[in-house]
């Protein structure tokens, strides 16, 4: 008998160091569903097991929309990777100022950036195009040409980086603080804040164009400066210009836009396995159309915003004088399709192709309104 207890207990003994052996299950590494013969670029998003840890550098500030639209893309990617991507967010050009933001990314002081064509001129001759004035009736219409533009053509000056998507704001339109311009001859003598494509068309209108920041506009204007602005129509809420402007000519057939790219540093984004790399194309896919409602919905709520003081004047100009004012910003876009063609570019085909995406577009364009309501619902930090 005391052999049998003897024996028993030895058993015992064995079968507990066995289980003990076999039950790490919970702490191993996690398997796939697709078993042992996954391949890398199926087990990093099913298995998290490998981090991808990228900055992003955006000039944005962090109150602004279309920044805090970059930090939700960035969830949604660490969400949909199950973790496997991880983005450290630096708005307000904190890491690389906006001029610099895509050398920065060229380079590696980045791994992504967020900033505007326009900050470094000459360097994207063919999406300069887009920028000119082609009658950009929204932001929405302007973000989709601006999208259709480069994957119809893939223009040679960003082979550098790899293209994630782009966005771009509504229409500039003309803002006075004293006088309303209801024709051209009204514009002559004027000064007003405009940059970039916005001088340009500022001088074509007759008009003499004055550099400064947004950040200045209201001080300029409200201490009689300059007479105005030429600017998208969300800064009159954005930088409180509502205030001191009194007249809005709402000059939607010569809108001008700015076009703004997100870009990714090519070798990391070479690194990456392909299941990552579809679901960073795919998300970025889904925010085209989140960046193109936030720009429409900053407009209608500029507007509304700009209608609460009193006497304010939205003008519409009639059909024969918007003629007169597309006819005279015309040879801004002729000289830059010549310009490109002189870089052995396509030109006509790209000006051409422009004008046939915001048409169409544009039928398709959702209301201001709704663009509102869904920027309400929708865009809020993670």
């Amino acid at each position: 008998m005391k052999r049998f207890l003897v024996l028993l207990v030895a058993v015992l003994l064995l079968s507990s160091l066995l289980l003990m052996a076999c039950g790490g299950s919970e702490t191993t590494a996690p398997t796939t569903t697709a078993g042992t013969n996954a391949s890398p670029a199926t087990s990093a998003v099913q298995q998290s097991a490998a981090k991808y840890k990228f900055t992003y550098s955006n000039f944005f500030p962090p109150t602004h929309n279309n920044s805090i639209l970059a930090e939700m893309w960035a969830a949604e990617i660490k969400k949909r990777t199950n973790g496997a991507v991880e983005v450290s967010y630096h708005p307000g050009g904190s890491l690389t100022p906006a001029n610099k933001i895509y050398d920065g990314v060229v380079s590696g002081i980045s791994d992504i950036g967020m900033s505007v064509i326009s900050y470094t001129p000459g360097r994207f001759l063919g999406a300069e195009l887009v920028e000119l004035p082609h009658g950009y009736p929204n932001g929405w219409v302007a973000t989709m040409v601006a999208n259709d533009f480069y994957n119809q053509f893939k223009p040679p000056e960003f082979d550098d980086v790899h293209v994630l998507y782009f966005h771009a704001h509504g229409p500039g339109v003309l803002f006075t603080t004293k006088k309303p311009v209801r024709s051209l001859e009204d514009l002559k003598g004027l000064v007003l804040r405009s940059t970039g494509i916005g001088s340009d068309t500022a001088t074509a209108l007759g008009a003499s164009g004055y550099a400064a920041a947004q950040n200045e506009a209201f001080e300029l204007m409200s201490k009689g400066v300059i007479d105005g602005s030429l600017s998208p129509r969300e800064v009159l809420q954005g930088w409180k210009q509502a205030e001191v402007v009194k007249y809005v000519t709402e000059c939607m057939e010569i809108g001008y836009t700015a076009d703004m790219f997100v870009v990714m540093n090519k070798a990391k984004w070479a690194s990456l396995p392909e299941d990552i790399q579809k679901v960073i194309t795919e998300v970025s896919q889904q925010w085209i159309d989140y960046h193109g409602q936030v720009w429409s919905a900053y407009d209608k709520s500029a507007m509304d915003y700009f209608l609460t003081f009193p006497d304010r004047e939205v003008i519409t100009l009639d059909e024969a004088e918007v003629a007169r004012w597309v006819e005279k910003v015309k040879p801004l876009v002729d000289k830059k399709v010549a310009d490109i063609k002189a870089k052995g570019l396509p030109g006509d085909e790209y000006e051409k192709y422009i004008n046939e995406r915001i048409a169409y577009w544009s039928d398709k364009a959702p209301e201001e309104a709704s663009c509102v309501q869904w920027v309400t619902d929708n865009v809020k930090l993670p």
